[in-house]
């Protein structure tokens, strides 16, 4: 799509943004409609439903009634948490009420009930769910111009997987036209091409060894299982980091900003950082509308307020992903960690103050270590098919150790390989402020060189067809 829009948008809007918007918009809902064409009027209906009670929010509040201000945005909050529930957790909930029924012997023909799943609802519904929120406390006023706002629920670089941006951060740059802008679409272009090597030399090429041994967890043993873990989180990582990277180009190569999404989580020290780093955009909308709120509401309790919030954010972190129980643990999995790592922080502090380990480089590599095993860890129990496979697997990880499983592994084990060192080098790089650039060095023979490279390495090793992003399904 991108190949489409962006000559059609530079060549043919002239500059004007209201013919700018509306292009893009045109190509928001192809993109939307080529992915599943029945899910359109859910799109178009929700937009102009948030829209009109925008439009009433904002009048409520400048006529004073604060109180209809707030029932219309409770009404908003609902109806998204609804459309949520409806699409992504209804079935869920039926078929586990039918299972409960069957161990009476009672009917369970609704075990079969399904429902058509709208792509990307996880994150255009929490887009919706802000602006009515923002409109509500006064920190930006609602928009009167449908398309303008149909674009930012739909825009399609951000519309399948994020990032979730903010209406008071995407909205006021449709006000004024874009202009074609040579470096602006030179760096968008070299983030997209970055951002499709980490999915199809990376997150692609490793694939078929994680899903080879958590798709049959009986057949492997605890060394297997140990490196798909590993493999799993870096795909993760690859795949999602990756999409980032192309919607945050591409929505640069047309003159706009979208929020980032990640930071390099494997270098946090510890938990707590590693979610600053990793999803950002959906850990701060929690955060801003579901954990301060309950902090704040929880405040009389203490400690204990702040880390009952602080596990209701990251179960809700996890129940976002879907409906099934391994993602509800992974949230509560987190959310114990994150308690234990805000418990320990003071006296952490002090221990390292004393010991004087505050500036030593091994033991910020050691805090980093043991946060990507416990990530790792939890990657696991996140691809699990099951809660009954993720306790086999890790039974197998603590008992059961042996031989590598490597049948038909030599391009993971070799390109796949090779392309994490060049992908930690250059996070290394950018983590350190160690001053090493080739995308964007000032010399051109040595941008275009590393471009060339890069275009090369992709074509030759990647994985050009037949995967899918994995937060698609989410």
């Amino acid at each position: 799509m991108a190949l489409i829009a962006v000559p059609m948008y530079t060549a043919l809007m002239h500059n004007r943004a209201r013919y700018q918007n509306v292009w893009l918009l045109l190509a928001s809902y192809v993109f939307y409609g080529y992915a599943d064409w029945r899910t359109l009027p859910l799109l178009a209906v929700t937009t102009v439903v948030y829209y009109a009670l925008g439009i009433g929010i904002d009048r409520a509040n400048k006529a004073g009634a604060a109180r209809r201000a707030s029932w219309l945005t409770a009404a908003g909050v609902v109806l998204g948490v609804g459309v949520l529930f409806y699409f992504k957790y209804l079935g869920f909930c039926v078929r586990q009420f039918a299972e409960l029924f069957s161990q009476f012997g009672l009917d369970t023909s609704g075990a079969t009930f399904a429902i058509v799943v709208p792509v990307g609802i996880s994150f255009f519904t929490f887009k919706l769910i802000s602006y009515v929120i923002e409109v509500n406390r006064e920190t930006l006023a609602a928009t009167r111009r449908l398309d303008e706002f149909a674009l930012y629920v739909a825009f399609f670089p951000t519309i399948m997987s994020g990032p979730i941006d903010r209406p008071g951060q995407f909205l006021p740059q449709l006000k004024q036209p874009r202009r074609a802008d040579a470096t602006a679409i030179a760096d968008g272009a070299k983030r997209v091409l970055w951002g499709w090597f980490a999915k199809v030399c990376i997150a692609d090429r490793l694939m078929p060894y994680t899903d080879a041994v958590i798709n049959n967890p009986e057949h492997h043993n605890g060394a297997s299982i140990t490196l798909a873990a590993v493999l799993y989180l870096i795909q993760m990582y690859a795949d999602f980091a990756g999409y980032s990277d192309m919607a945050i180009g591409t929505a640069q190569m047309l003159g706009l900003r979208v929020a980032e999404n990640f930071k390099r989580p494997f270098f946090a020290r510890n938990i707590a950082e590693y979610w600053q780093r990793w999803h950002i955009t959906l850990t701060t909308w929690l955060t801003d509308y579901v954990f301060m709120p309950l902090n704040i509401k929880f405040r009389s309790l203490g400690m204990t307020g702040l880390y009952l919030a602080t596990m209701i954010n990251l179960l809700l972190i996890g129940m976002w992903h879907g409906p099934n129980w391994t993602y509800a643990l992974f949230g509560i999995y987190h959310g114990v960690l994150l308690c234990v790592t805000t418990a320990l922080d003071r006296p952490r502090k002090k221990w390292e103050k004393r010991h004087g380990l505050r500036q030593a480089q091994w033991y910020a590599w050691l805090r980093r270590l043991l946060t990507f095993v416990l990530c790792c860890w939890g990657a696991l129990l996140f691809r699990s098919n099951s809660i009954g496979d993720f306790a086999l697997m890790t039974g197998k990880m603590i008992s059961e150790w042996g031989p590598l499983y490597t049948q038909g592994t030599t391009p993971i084990f070799s390109l796949g390989l090779l392309s994490i060192l060049i992908l930690a080098g250059k996070e290394y790089n950018d983590e350190m402020n160690k001053g090493v650039h080739l995308l964007h060095n000032r010399s051109r023979v040595i941008r275009l060189t590393t471009v060339t490279l890069l275009v090369a390495f992709i074509v030759f090793t990647g994985v050009l067809e037949g995967a899918t992003f994995i937060y698609f399904q989410f």
